[in-house]
């Protein structure tokens, strides 16, 4: 339970780490912020429309996926329960690494700059338009995070039933250990135990 929770803190690191560099490459040059966008880069909505598409269909891929597996994988022993897919949950998830990692991007930023004497800008560093990309980018990562993590939990579940079933099929099909009884005396001593008749005396 303990490794699972730190797993999220370093999804968030992780999740940080990876908008800023794509937040990077997409910002545009000096030369196009002076001219209007003019000498390239590509424009916030258009960084909105595409990473959101890719995440939504990226994660839509990954969950079904994950639950056609285990589906096919439970239509061969129908008597094992296959756990369902919890949408909420996973909604639950990508809003709050979307919240954690906004908050950890720009304090992150905002330790940068200060370490360059810009001073602390807090979440002007987000939502300024500088790393504005950052927003629809953290926003993507967060839903693609929480859909695999859903996938992921739900094989795991999946592994875990089919465990619980295993070990009690095993302990319940498990034979007593056999009594043997001792074995009965032999009976070439049973006939040398008991007292053999004498032969007449031989004549004088």
């Amino acid at each position: 339970m303990k490794a699972r929770l730190l797993l999220w803190p370093f999804a968030v690191a992780l999740l940080v780490l990876t908008a800023r560099t794509l937040a990077y490459a997409l910002a545009p040059s000096p030369l196009a912020r002076a001219l209007g966008r003019s000498a390239g880069g590509p424009g916030l909505v258009t960084v909105t429309l595409v990473s959101l598409g890719l995440a939504v269909t990226a994660s839509v891929l990954v969950v079904w996926l994950a639950s056609l597996g285990v589906r096919e994988r439970a239509r061969l022993r129908p008597e094992r329960v296959a756990p369902a897919i919890r949408l909420r949950r996973a909604a639950r998830r990508t809003v709050a690494l979307y919240i954690a990692s906004s908050l950890a991007f720009a304090l992150f930023e905002s330790y940068l700059h200060w370490r360059a004497g810009l001073g602390f800008h807090g979440l002007s560093c987000l939502v300024g338009p500088v790393h504005r990309n950052a927003i629809p980018l953290l926003a993507a990562l967060s839903l693609l995070a929480a859909a695999l993590a859903e996938a992921a939990g739900h094989v795991l579940a999946w592994m875990r039933a089919v465990a619980r079933e295993l070990r009690r099929r095993q302990l319940v099909a498990l034979p007593h250990p056999p009594r043997f009884a001792a074995p009965p005396a032999p009976l070439v001593r049973a006939v040398s135990a008991r007292p053999r008749s004498r032969a007449p005396p031989l004549p004088a």
